[in-house]
């Protein structure tokens, strides 16, 4: 009868069927979720490494799924989601805009739910007055399944999904405006979708939904938050990630939308600098108002295409947003400067020849009312 294995031999055994990648992720885990009094952060480098693995699909679902939830638990270390974010800048695409500086917004995949979107118009807008915008999103996914940045853009009859990369590159080079669809350019993060709607709660990977943008290159990444810990978080991992010129926003829902119910809290880093918080009072320009409700895409469409002209319930937000970030994009020395220049965007309609040279003739179109 053959005697038993010692414990050390049998470990070791298991381990080398795991495999190494699997092994190693194995250790992983163990750091991040050993519990409240013995679960240690990863390093940059370790939690480059977890995502390299989970990216390239080398480590089970039930491994996935056990880092996933224990991060989530535990909450990332700035650290951690700077690791990360090598990973992603790593493995995702590049869009580049030379000599230009772009404002490349990170929001919330899972979307919107609560409030009618605007940022698919003020990046028409944007892009219509010169200044290059690069967005990116996904198809509908957990934990909120909103509605999309390429579903609203599709609505207004611009088609972004099914691009190739090039395509999209000469999107950019052409009419300054291009967004990233994850499952055509970045599948290798599309692949953690079925992991993140099994444990059913928002993971690490989530954040960095908020912080990444494939934009390679001079920009201003606008990075939407809801909680003051978030964004202190992305202050620390962007700072750490080489990120000199910041902007975050207490959006609603989460995104970078600018309210006009409330006040506008922001902050702006300069040159890798300390944060400068921005407080922005729609009412002090005859601005506030409630936000206008999401219903659907056919009630949203109906709105936004008035909105392009300064025109509809929309009108108000999208003036406010546009005059906004111009002046936070530093285009205007001053905020009143910048509404000035908004309204004659609207006026001039240059968002909707844009939505024309974009979009396809009759697409996602219908009567104004």
């Amino acid at each position: 009868m053959s005697q038993p294995l010692p414990s050390d031999d049998r470990r070791l055994r298991q381990l080398h069927a795991l495999g190494p990648e699997r092994a190693r992720f194995r250790e992983l885990i163990g750091k991040v979720g050993s519990g409240e009094h013995t679960s240690t952060g990863l390093t940059r480098e370790e939690a480059r490494t977890a995502m390299d693995l989970m990216l390239q699909g080398t480590v089970s679902d039930a491994q996935m799924g056990a880092f996933l939830i224990a991060h989530r638990i535990r909450r990332p270390l700035p650290l951690e989601l700077t690791g990360m974010l090598d990973s992603y800048r790593s493995h995702g695409p590049a869009l580049e805009t030379p000599g230009q500086r772009a404002l490349c917004f990170g929001v919330p995949y899972d979307g919107r739910s609560r409030t009618a979107p605007l940022l698919p118009l003020l990046a028409l807008m944007l892009a219509s007055a010169g200044v290059p915008v690069v967005l990116h999103g996904g198809n509908p996914m957990p934990v909120k399944y909103g509605v999309t940045l390429a579903e609203l853009f599709a609505a207004l009859g611009i088609e972004w999904r099914g691009l190739s990369l090039n395509a999209l590159q000469q999107r950019l080079s052409t009419h300054q405006l291009a967004l990233s669809h994850q499952p055509d350019h970045f599948p290798d993060a599309d692949r953690l979708l079925t992991a993140r709607d099994e444990i059913g709660k928002r993971p690490p990977v989530a954040s960095l939904e908020l912080l990444w943008t494939p934009h390679r290159g001079d920009h201003l990444l606008v990075s939407g938050f809801v909680h003051p810990p978030t964004e202190k978080r992305a202050w620390e991992a962007l700072a750490a990630a080489g990120e000199t010129e910041v902007l975050t926003v207490k959006g609603l829902e989460g995104s970078t939308d600018l309210p006009t119910s409330r006040a506008g809290i922001t902050a702006r880093r300069r040159g890798g600098g300390e944060p400068e918080r921005i407080l922005l009072h729609p009412r002090d320009h005859g601005l506030q108002g409630e936000e206008v409700p999401w219903l659907d895409l056919d009630n949203w469409r109906q709105q936004a295409r008035p909105a392009l002209r300064g025109e509809g319930p929309l009108a108000a937000a999208l003036l406010w947003n546009l005059a906004a970030y111009l002046w936070l994009a530093e285009r205007f020395d001053s905020l009143n400067e910048a509404l000035t220049q908004a309204r004659a965007l609207l006026a001039a309609r240059s968002g909707e020849r844009l939505l024309a040279a974009l979009g396809t003739p009759g697409a996602g179109q219908s009567p104004d009312p």
